[in-house]
C-alpha cells in the first residue's frame, strides 16, 4: 500500500470532484436534446478498478442506482483481460445492463494508465424517447441493451448504433447525445490520465481508497450520534397509473455505528414504478446521507455502515419482468419515508415533507414532414419547510433535481403553448415556517399530439413537521372532465391541459409564525387572507 499524507489526499480528491463536475459540464453543454441541455437530466462519476464509486458530481442521486449496476455486469459478461484501452460500453437494461429504467443510457470506459487498469469513467443521461408506450412488464417500456461495446478499442460498432437507433423515435437527438456521452467520458480519461501522471497511479489510487475510508468513518460518526433503538414511518403512495393507494412502511434500526433499513411494501404492480434493489439503494444512500451528514463525500465508502432490504417482487425491490419505467415516483416515497423516520431520531435535521413525487408530461406527435418528436418534462413543487427556515418553491426535490424547462426552450422546439406557468397560492403547508409552493403549468396543444402524465400525492398530501401543516396534493385537467389519467390520451390542436404539482409540508405550529412573515406572505400572494386569520390567527 502506498501511504499518502492528508494534503496530498484532499488535494487529489479535490481533482476527482472537479473532474466528475467538469464532466458534466461538457454533457450538458455537446447535448442536444431539451431534456439534457436544458433540464440537465444527465450524471457522471468516477469508479475506482474495483468498481468502488470514487466521486459523484451533484446531478441527479437517482442516477447513482445506475452508475452502481452497470460494472458488476460488465464483470459478470467480459473477462478482465478482454477490456481494453477504447472500449466504450453500453447498457440500460434494469435487470441485465445495470440501469434503473430503459431511457437512462449508461456509458462506461475503462481508464488506463500506463497499460493498467486504474478506474472507470461512467456517466448516464436521460434519451426522452421510447415514448407512448405500455407499462405492463418491462419488454412494453423500450429497447433492453445489456452493456455490450459500443466502441472496441476505440473503434465505433456501427451496426451496435444502428440496432439502437432504429429503435429510438427520434433517432438524431439520440445520436448527438450519445456522442456528447462520448465526449465527457472522453475527457474524463484525459484528466484522469494527467492526474496519475502529475503524483502518480498508485498514489492517486491510495488517495481515492483514504477517501472512501474518510466518508465511512463520518457516516459511522453521524449514525453512532443516534440513540439505539428502531424507529419507523409509514406513508401512503398512489399515482396516475394506479387506482386508489398502497401503504409503504420502514423499520429503522440503529445499533451502534451501524444503520439497517427495512421496508415493507404490497407486490410489484403492472404499471412502471417498480424499483429495482439498486435503485431502492441509491434512494436510501441519499436519504440517510442528506440527514446525517451533507457534507460527507459522495463515494462508496458512506455505504458501508448501511444494510437495505425490501421483499423481492415486491414495488420496491421488484423482480423481471416488473416495468420501471417511472420508479423515480416510488423512490421520492421510499425518501419520504427514511426521512420521516429518522426525523424521530433527529428533528433539527430533517425537513418537513417536499412535493413527494416527479409529475411527468411526456408529449409525442408527428412533424409536418413526418418525423416524429417527443416532449418529456417533469415539473418541480413544493419543498418542505425545514427547522428555521421555510421550504423552496417550485423545485425538484430527494431524487430529482432536474431544471425545470423555460417556457422559450419549449415553446420554441415543439407545437405547444405554454398560457400559465406559476406558483400556487396557499400551496404550502402551514407552519411556523411555511412549506414551498407547487407549480401550475397550463399548456395549449398547437398540433394533434398524445399525452401521458404521471404524478402522485393525488389522494395523499406531503406531511409536514413539528404541528406543520400538509401541502396541497397534485391536480390534473385535461379539459374534458375525466378523472381517470391512467395510459395515453389524444390532445387536438387548441386542447389546454393545466398540471398542478403539491406544496411542500409546514414545520412548526403556525401560530408561532413571525407576523412579518405572515404580512410577507399576504403581499407577496402566498397565502390569502382567509389562511391569515384562520390557521395564523392574524387579524388583516
Amino acid at each position: 500500500m502506498t501511504e499518502v499524507d492528508p494534503i496530498t489526499v484532499e488535494v487529489i480528491g479535490s481533482a476527482l470532484a472537479s473532474i466528475v463536475e467538469e464532466m458534466g459540464e461538457a454533457l450538458v453543454r455537446a447535448s442536444f436534446s431539451t431534456n439534457i441541455k436544458e433540464r440537465r437530466d444527465c450524471s457522471t462519476a468516477l469508479f475506482d478498478w474495483r468498481g468502488n464509486t470514487l466521486c459523484q458530481a451533484e446531478h441527479i442521486p437517482m442516477h447513482l442506482g445506475s452508475f452502481i449496476g452497470i460494472l458488476p455486469h460488465i464483470g459478470q459478461r467480459y473477462a478482465r483481460e478482454d477490456i481494453q484501452p477504447g472500449d466504450v460500453f453500453i447498457g440500460n437494461d434494469a435487470y441485465e445492463g445495470g440501469a434503473t429504467h430503459l431511457p437512462d443510457i449508461v456509458l462506461a470506459e475503462p481508464i488506463f494508465f500506463e497499460d493498467r487498469l486504474i478506474a472507470w469513467a461512467v456517466n448516464t443521461a436521460h434519451h426522452a424517447d421510447f415514448a407512448d408506450r405500455g407499462h405492463a412488464h418491462i419488454y412494453q417500456e423500450g429497447l433492453r441493451i445489456p452493456p455490450v461495446r459500443l466502441y472496441r478499442r476505440g473503434e465505433l460498432q456501427k451496426d451496435i448504433q444502428d440496432l439502437f437507433l432504429l429503435n429510438c423515435q427520434v433517432p438524431h437527438e439520440r445520436l448527438s447525445d450519445l456522442r456528447a456521452q462520448m465526449s465527457a467520458n472522453g475527457l474524463c480519461v484525459k484528466r484522469m490520465q494527467a492526474l496519475c501522471a502529475k503524483y502518480g497511479a498508485d498514489r492517486v489510487l491510495a488517495a481515492g481508497d483514504a477517501l472512501q475510508d474518510y466518508a465511512e468513518r463520518k457516516m459511522r460518526a453521524g449514525i453512532a450520534a443516534i440513540p439505539d433503538r428502531a424507529y419507523s414511518f409509514t406513508d401512503r403512495f398512489d399515482s396516475t397509473q394506479f387506482d386508489g393507494e398502497m401503504e409503504l412502511k420502514v423499520d429503522i434500526t440503529v445499533t451502534g455505528d451501524r444503520m439497517h433499513l427495512a421496508f415493507d411494501a404490497p407486490p410489484q404492480v403492472a404499471a412502471g414504478l417498480n424499483i429495482i434493489y439498486t435503485a431502492l439503494l441509491a434512494t436510501c444512500y441519499y436519504a440517510v446521507k442528506a440527514v446525517i451528514d451533507p457534507t460527507v463525500l459522495p463515494n462508496a465508502g458512506l455505504a458501508r455502515p448501511i444494510t437495505v432490504e425490501a421483499p423481492l417482487g415486491s414495488i420496491l425491490n421488484c423482480k423481471h419482468p416488473a416495468a420501471v419505467d417511472g420508479r423515480i415516483a416510488a423512490c421520492q416515497r421510499v425518501a419520504d419515508l427514511v426521512q420521516g423516520a429518522l426525523a424521530q431520531a433527529l428533528p433539527d435535521k430533517v425537513a418537513a415533507a417536499g412535493n413527494g413525487c416527479c409529475t411527468g408530461a411526456l408529449f409525442t406527435g408527428t412533424r409536418p414532414d413526418g418525423s416524429l418528436w417527443v416532449y418529456l418534462e417533469t415539473i418541480g413543487g413544493g419543498a418542505g419547510a425545514r427547522p428555521t427556515k421555510d421550504g423552496l418553491s417550485g423545485v425538484h426535490v430527494h431524487m430529482t433535481n432536474t431544471s425545470n424547462l423555460p417556457v422559450e426552450a419549449l415553446e420554441l422546439e415543439y407545437p405547444l403553448t405554454l398560457l400559465r406557468y406559476e406558483l400556487v397560492n396557499g400551496s404550502g403547508g402551514a407552519g411556523t415556517h411555511r412549506g414551498g409552493m407547487g407549480l401550475r403549468r397550463v399548456y395549449r396543444a398547437e398540433a394533434e399530439c398524445r399525452l401521458s402524465v404521471e404524478g402522485s400525492r393525488v389522494h395523499s398530501r406531503p406531511w409536514g413537521l413539528a404541528g406543520g401543516g400538509a401541502g396541497l396534493p397534485s391536480a390534473f385537467d385535461f379539459g374534458d372532465g375525466r378523472e381517470d389519467f391512467k395510459g395515453t390520451v389524444a390532445l387536438m390542436p387548441g386542447q389546454i391541459v393545466e398540471i398542478v404539482t403539491p406544496g411542500g409540508g409546514g414545520y412548526g405550529a403556525p401560530e408561532k409564525r413571525a407576523r412579518e412573515a405572515i404580512a410577507r406572505d399576504l403581499a407577496e400572494d402566498r397565502i390569502d387572507a382567509r389562511t391569515a386569520e384562520a390557521i395564523y390567527r392574524m387579524a388583516v
